[in-house]
């Protein structure tokens, strides 16, 4: 069994159509380098905007060396230059029991 993460993005102010498609290209390039599992993949959108993603690690060791793989270092730093990435805990529905997207 794999690791089960949760991420949250924010998208900044004039690039949220960018950030959306960067992060619909995420998951692909994670699946190409072998990093995450077949686990269908759950995103949504938080009411605020904020973008959330749900997939499985195929284990910790490729979680860690992912950023090593320099067209995953791009992709992440492409990222991070048109959202933010934020905690869980940060998002409105993050604060209920049964948070809904």
């Amino acid at each position: 069994m794999g690791i089960l993460v949760i991420c949250s993005y924010r998208p900044r102010a004039g690039h949220e159509e960018e950030a959306r498609l960067l992060m619909a290209g995420h998951v692909p390039l994670l699946r190409e380098h072998g990093l995450i599992t077949e686990r269908p993949v759950v995103q949504g959108v938080a009411k605020d905007g904020e973008l959330v993603e749900i997939f499985e690690w195929e284990s910790v060791a490729k979680s860690r060396g992912a950023p090593a793989i320099a067209e995953i270092g791009q992709h992440w730093k492409a990222m991070g230059e048109v959202m933010d990435f934020v905690p869980l805990a940060q998002l409105s529905e993050a604060q209920h029991a049964f948070a809904h997207f």
